[in-house]
């Protein structure tokens, strides 16, 4: 595959790595690392790839790193991988055309009278009773 041709989609689909982490979603993201260097039949390379993703993700958490260098290093990862496992393109471009949006739901919520308001409305008093008569 030519050089160029694998920059662009391994640069496309580290983007895609950093976009499911920043939202949240390292769990659905590691599903898909895991099924992509599956595919090259050499476990040590989906160990070294799901290894690099936690100790990334706990390194964002942490702010430790940026996103650059979250795309830098992905980058050069799949790059390296899809040089040797050509047949592996599209399940890694996908990482770039699939990457999870967030969604959010705005609803609004009214609150009358006294008492903790948790979920739903409510309307009047609220009485919690406890065991030990507090």
């Amino acid at each position: 595959m030519y050089e160029e041709a694998v920059m662009a989609v391994s640069t496309g689909a580290a983007s895609g790595v950093l976009s499911y982490l920043l939202q949240g979603q390292a769990d659905a993201l590691r599903t898909r690392i895991s099924a992509i260097f599956r595919r090259g039949g050499n476990p040590q390379e989906e160990a070294a790839a799901l290894q690099v993703l936690n100790e990334q993700v706990a390194a964002l958490a942490r702010h430790e790193i940026t996103g650059r260098t979250v795309t830098d290093a992905w980058t050069k990862l799949l790059a390296a991988f899809l040089q040797a496992h050509p047949e592996a393109r599209a399940d890694i471009e996908e990482l770039r055309t699939t990457a999870p949006t967030k969604t959010v739901n705005i609803g609004s919520q009214h609150n009358h009278g006294s008492g903790a308001f948790i979920g739903s409305d409510h309307y009047g008093d609220i009485s919690i009773n406890t065991r030990d008569g507090r």
